[in-house]
C-alpha cells in the first residue's frame, strides 16, 4: 500500500497526509453546505438570554480566538437531535489516524458519546426558557451541543486552549453563537490560579493532579500550564435557573461542587439535576474520595445519587 503512494517519475502526487485532510475538509464543506445552506456567521453573533454576574473573568471570545486547524468534524450518529463536534485528538497522522477521522473517510457519522445521549435525554420534555445547562469540563463540547441544539442556553468552562479552539469549531458549525457562553477557566471553589497537567496527545485527560492526568495514558507526556479559577456560584446569579450540571473534571470535581454550594443548596424543585465523574482513582490523586463528595451533597441536600458506570447522577430526595 505504502508503495502505491510514490510518485512516478516527471508526475506530481500528493503526499497520503494531505489527500486526508483534502478529502476530510471536502467532506466537510459539503455536510455543512447542505445542512446550513443559508447560514451567515455574522447573524449568530448575539446577546445571550442569560443572567450571569459581572466576574473578572470574561466569557471566551470565539470570533478574537485563532482558528484550529486542521478541522475534523462530522455529525454525532444516534443522537435525536443532531449536531457537529470537531476531534482535539486526531491520532497519528498518517499512519494512525484518531477512530473518527477513520470512520469520516469510510463516509460514517462520528461515534456517539455516552455523554450525549445522556444529556438530550435529561433535558427532553423541559422548558428552554426556564434554565440553562453548566457544562464544566467541556473538552470539545459534546455535551454543550447536545443541549444547544435543542435550544437550551449553555454555560460552559473549559481551561485547555486547544479544545476551546474545538468548541469555537462547534459553535460556528452548529450555529450556536446565540445559546453557548464559554469561559476559558477551570471551575473550583475559589477565585485564583492553578496549576493543569496537559497530557500531550490526549486533550480529554488533561488534570489538576499530575498522578490524576497520567492514570488513563501512562506512556505519555505532559506539560504543565497555568489557568485561571472561578467558583461557580461568582458566575450564576442568583436569579438564573439552572436545570442540569454536568461535571467531569478528572479528579477535582469535590472543589467544584463547594464552588457551587449556593446554587446546589437551592430547594428542591429549583435545584438542579447534577451529573459528576465519581472515579475513585482520580478523587483520591486530587486528595478527595467519594465518601468526602457524599457526604456534601447530603450537607446541601442531594440524599438520591445513583451510579451511571463512572458517572454519578443526583437529585435532591
Amino acid at each position: 500500500m505504502r508503495n502505491s503512494w510514490k510518485r512516478d517519475k516527471g508526475s506530481y502526487m500528493p503526499s497520503q497526509k494531505t489527500l486526508i485532510i483534502l478529502l476530510a475538509l471536502s467532506l466537510l464543506l459539503l455536510v455543512f453546505s447542505f445542512f446550513y445552506p443559508n447560514s451567515n456567521p455574522s447573524q449568530t453573533h448575539k446577546t445571550l438570554n442569560v443572567n450571569l454576574k459581572t466576574v473578572k473573568i470574561q466569557p471566551f471570545d470565539c470570533y478574537a480566538s485563532p482558528q484550529a486547524s486542521p478541522v475534523f468534524a462530522s455529525l454525532v450518529e444516534g443522537v435525536k437531535y443532531p449536531f457537529l463536534f470537531s476531534l482535539s485528538d486526531f491520532g497519528s497522522l498518517p499512519d494512525k489516524p484518531h477512530k473518527n477521522i477513520q470512520r469520516l473517510l469510510k463516509g460514517k457519522l462520528f461515534r456517539k458519546p455516552d455523554i450525549s445521549g445522556t444529556i438530550q435525554d435529561l433535558l427532553e420534555g423541559k422548558q428552554r426558557e426556564n434554565g440553562l445547562f453548566v457544562d464544566i469540563g467541556s473538552n470539545v463540547g459534546m455535551a454543550s451541543f447536545a443541549a444547544a441544539v435543542m435550544g437550551f442556553e449553555v454555560v460552559a468552562f473549559e481551561p485547555i486552549f486547544e479544545n476551546l479552539q474545538r468548541i469555537c469549531d462547534g459553535v460556528y458549525l452548529n450555529r450556536v453563537a446565540d445559546r453557548v457562553t464559554l469561559f476559558a477557566a477551570a471551575a473550583s471553589d475559589k477565585i485564583g490560579n492553578v496549576t493543569i497537567h496537559k497530557v500531550i496527545g490526549r486533550l480529554d485527560n488533561s488534570a489538576i493532579s499530575q498522578t490524576g492526568a497520567k492514570l488513563a495514558f501512562k506512556s505519555n507526556q505532559e506539560v504543565a500550564v497555568t489557568v485561571p479559577t472561578i467558583p461557580l456560584d461568582e458566575v450564576i446569579s442568583d436569579n438564573q435557573r439552572v436545570l442540569l450540571i454536568k461535571i467531569d473534571v478528572q479528579g477535582w470535581e469535590y472543589h467544584v461542587l463547594k464552588g457551587a454550594s449556593k446554587i446546589l443548596s437551592r430547594r428542591k424543585g429549583e435545584a438542579p439535576y447534577l451529573i459528576y465523574e465519581e472515579d475513585e482513582r482520580l478523587l483520591q490523586a486530587s486528595n478527595t474520595s467519594t465518601d468526602e463528595i457524599r457526604g456534601f451533597l447530603g450537607s446541601v441536600g442531594y440524599n438520591s445519587c445513583t451510579k451511571h458506570g463512572t458517572d454519578a447522577h443526583c437529585t435532591k430526595g
